[in-house]
């Protein structure tokens, strides 16, 4: 019975995910820790960031570890979030990254900018936020650099980004729910160009896609059929502009807000071309 009890308590043990590595101020030399360390899960992160919980939650927010670290009367708060996959973590960094700022080569994304430094690694989002006033970029750099370390998972980005013609991109971000601002569409990649959106949703399955086919042919009533992947179709919406959508096996892609003197099915060609069914 011991033996019975010790394989299900390590057959337990094996099955709770790892979480990141609460952050410690001596990562890095001539640091020192101001207050008590924190740490948050989903029931109880509006105690600590109210006005911006909802976000982290509409991504899959699993947990927080956080302390805040003083250094020659700087301070920095240093928070590590987990979320549910590396997409999710990844999506968390887009929505708060600047997009007029350059990137940083941290993890799978990055950004490190006079008084606020981010990343994404794996499952985790990790942020730095520096008081008081000025430029902190030096410190910045030797902390997500040190941190980039001891977060563990994988550094390459998501895969969706490469679906995404680079020309003309302006950003790309995973959006949690209501693509393009329609309901049917729950969750998936828009990548912003100077002349529309495009977009990748991947749905259960093929059949799940197609029944979702279903309802946005219907939702927009100047609908009419294109010859792209499985089906397709374009319209013209008073919100979304010229539009194309089409699917491809459980991948409901396309094109909408497409400006005058771009064609919206051949842009919808080209993603379709570049997307490999799984």
């Amino acid at each position: 019975m011991r033996l019975g009890a010790a394989v299900l308590i390590g057959m337990a043990w094996f099955a709770i995910p790892a979480t990141a590595a609460a952050p410690t101020c001596n990562l890095v030399p001539g640091w020192t820790q101001h207050g008590n360390a924190r740490s948050y899960a989903p029931e109880n992160l509006f105690n600590y960031m109210d006005g911006n919980a909802e976000a982290y939650l509409l991504y899959g927010f699993v947990g927080m570890q956080g302390v805040n670290c003083e250094s020659g009367g700087v301070t920095l708060v240093i928070d590590i979030s987990e979320f549910g996959d590396s997409d999710s973590a990844f999506g968390m960094f887009s929505a708060n990254r600047d997009p007029d700022k350059p990137s940083a080569n941290l993890g799978m994304g990055g950004q490190i900018v006079p008084r606020h430094a981010a990343f994404a690694k794996g499952r985790y989002y990790v942020e730095i936020a520096a008081n008081p006033e000025g430029d902190h970029t030096a410190a910045l750099r030797q902390w997500t650099a040190a941190l980039e370390k001891t977060v563990e998972g994988s550094s390459t980005p998501p895969a969706a980004l490469a679906w995404f013609p680079a020309e003309r991109q302006q950003s790309v971000r995973l959006i949690p729910e209501s693509v393009l601002g329609i309901g049917l569409l729950k969750r998936g990649y828009v990548a912003q160009y100077d002349f529309g959106k495009a977009f990748v949703v991947v749905e259960e399955s093929a059949a799940t896609a197609a029944a979702v086919m279903d309802k946005l042919r219907a939702r927009f009533a100047s609908a009419i059929p294109a010859k792209i992947g499985d089906e397709a179709f374009q319209a013209t919406d008073p919100y979304l502009g010229r539009l194309c959508i089409y699917r491809k096996g459980r991948y409901i892609s396309g094109y909408a807000s497409v400006a005058g003197g771009q064609d919206a099915a051949a842009l919808a060609t080209t993603l379709a071309a570049r997307i490999q069914a799984r």
